[in-house]
């Protein structure tokens, strides 16, 4: 398996755009959140265990998951996450490693936005957390999404703080600014990424 740098960070931080700029530099990406969308979709074994606990009505009229109305389901109903995250895991996770295992850039850049809350941390060689305030976060996502601060701060509420999160890291991206200002100190992380890889240590 390759070096494995897990990349995390709250709704808003830019998680997606230091991604982009490491992938730039030539590093394979693994998206948690492209894969957990990959095993639910139509005609996968997943969607079907889902339509058969919750009806045809949890399909959109193309026939792929309705994730609106799933979200509210397990928001309600805290069992119903507990099952859905059993039949999902795994199926992510084993998607994971096949796509590690054939990974061949020297080190490869696992994103994770759910990492401390789902305690995957461990699974990481390193852990980098893309950082920035709580305020920039809820204007960052208000703009993004169209939604009421309200909304906004409910959603960080769902979220790993940000003092978990920093608590986990090894390293941090400051995010604060704009995308260019990112950028040395992602080819400065790159460099370093590639030192521990040949040398197998972190």
């Amino acid at each position: 398996m390759p070096f494995t740098v897990a990349l995390t960070g709250g709704i808003g931080s830019g998680k997606t755009t230091i991604a982009n700029a490491f992938a730039a530099l030539g590093v394979e990406i693994i998206d948690a959140d492209v894969i957990a969308r990959e095993v639910v979709e139509p005609g996968s074994p997943a969607l079907q265990a889902i339509v058969r606990r919750h009806g045809e009505s949890i399909l959109t009229a193309e026939g792929t998951l309705y994730r609106a109305r799933l979200r509210e389901i397990i928001f309600r109903q805290p069992k119903e996450k507990n099952w859905l995250n059993q039949l999902l895991h795994p199926l992510i996770n084993a998607r994971t490693q096949q796509l590690k295992a054939l990974a061949t850039s020297p080190y490869v850049l696992w994103v994770v936005p759910l990492l401390v809350e789902n305690g995957l941390q461990h699974q990481a060689d390193r852990v980098l957390v893309v950082d920035v305030d709580e305020g920039i976060q809820l204007q960052r996502t208000q703009q993004r999404d169209g939604i009421s601060l309200t909304q906004a701060k409910n959603i960080l509420a769902a979220q790993a703080s940000r003092q978990q999160r920093l608590a986990c890291a090894d390293d941090i991206i400051d995010n604060s600014g704009t995308p260019e200002q990112a950028l040395p100190r992602v080819a400065e992380l790159h460099q370093r990424y590639l030192r521990l890889a040949a040398t197998g240590r972190d």
